[in-house]
């Protein structure tokens, strides 16, 4: 058997996470969404909601499992079992980044493979940054995310309020 760890922060997550998570199952036997607990950025949801939101988002999928981690993702694969870390690929500059990732990864834990999935080109524009900031001025992401996803994004900026903007550091969108 061959499990392999999708790992993000997923902070929310979108239909690009999906699509990748959804191919992979093709690939693996089992496929653990795994959501970081602490990145070292700001984040819209605590842990316990992303782990919801991204549950729901695979109810359906009995080769999904979906499992919160703290600390290096190598050591949660050696935990879990796991032989492969999965990992997205939006565009051109997404490579250097993952590409020194799997590099230290290897280091780290060299039995664990890494392997890119190249997201569809529907989905080479979305970010989970790219969907706060859009919610987070008053945008349509219900093409961006599952309806569940939306409902809670839009009710955490409720919540926020005024406070949104200092609460979650955005891009560009807004210039």
């Amino acid at each position: 058997m061959v499990r392999a760890v999708f790992p993000g922060t997923f902070d929310p997550i979108h239909y690009g996470h999906i699509d990748i998570a959804r191919r992979a199952v093709r690939l693996f036997d089992e496929v653990i969404v795994a959501v970081y607990d602490r990145p070292l950025k700001a984040l819209l949801f605590p842990p316990e909601t992303r782990l919801d939101l991204v549950r729901r988002s695979f109810a359906d999928e009995p080769k999904i499992r979906v499992q919160g981690y703290r600390g290096l993702t190598v050591s949660f694969c050696e935990q879990v079992q796991a032989g492969v870390i999965v990992r997205g690929l939006r565009v051109f500059s997404d490579f250097e980044h993952e590409f020194h990732m799997a590099l230290a990864n290897h280091r780290l834990a060299p039995e664990i493979e890494v392997v890119a999935l190249i997201t569809q080109e529907e989905h080479s524009f979305l970010s989970a940054t790219t969907v706060r900031e859009i919610a987070s001025l008053g945008g349509d992401v219900s093409s961006l995310v599952p309806p569940h996803v939306g409902d809670a994004i839009r009710a955490r900026f409720l919540e926020l309020g005024d406070d949104s903007q200092a609460a979650v550091p955005f891009t560009s969108l807004r210039d």
